[in-house]
């Protein structure tokens, strides 16, 4: 027989552990979403943006935010350490400046880094057609 505890407003423990459960299913799920676009499309992003002109990590964070309608904001805490490995794998070559009295560091892609966001598109682009139409499906399903 299981104990059954609950508190004087009748509150039940074994509803609270059921309530978490879910919560960190949903939880989980949503970092799950995250992730797509932070290992996914995060990468591609930055070396696009970098490609059509040399920028700090926080002006690429802004520059997505405005062309996702403020949809998808990326921290900066994921921006920078992707740089940073760019930078190590030469696919970004990064440049202390001094604009304004503020010291930043400024990203440009290099020869490398172009040849690499191609092979990249071309590497995502099915996918992203893929779930998109995945993504119409279910849409289509649910509220239409």
């Amino acid at each position: 027989m299981t104990k059954k505890l609950s508190d004087d407003k009748g509150y039940n423990y074994d509803k609270y552990k059921k309530e978490l459960k879910n919560f960190k299913k949903v939880e989980k799920e949503n970092k799950a979403v995250g992730q797509v676009f932070t290992k996914g499309l995060l990468p591609l992003y930055v070396l696009q943006i970098l490609s059509i002109s040399p920028t700090n990590g926080n002006d690429i964070a802004t520059q997505i935010g405005k062309k996702t309608n403020g949809l998808w904001i990326p921290s900066t805490g994921g921006i920078y350490p992707l740089l940073k490995k760019f930078e190590k794998e030469n696919l970004v070559e990064g440049r202390w400046d001094d604009r304004n009295n503020k010291m930043q560091k400024i990203y440009t892609i290099t020869e490398s880094g172009k040849k690499d966001l191609e092979e990249r598109k071309q590497l995502l682009k099915q996918n992203i057609e893929e779930a998109l139409k995945v993504f119409n499906i279910v849409y289509k399903d649910l509220y239409e």
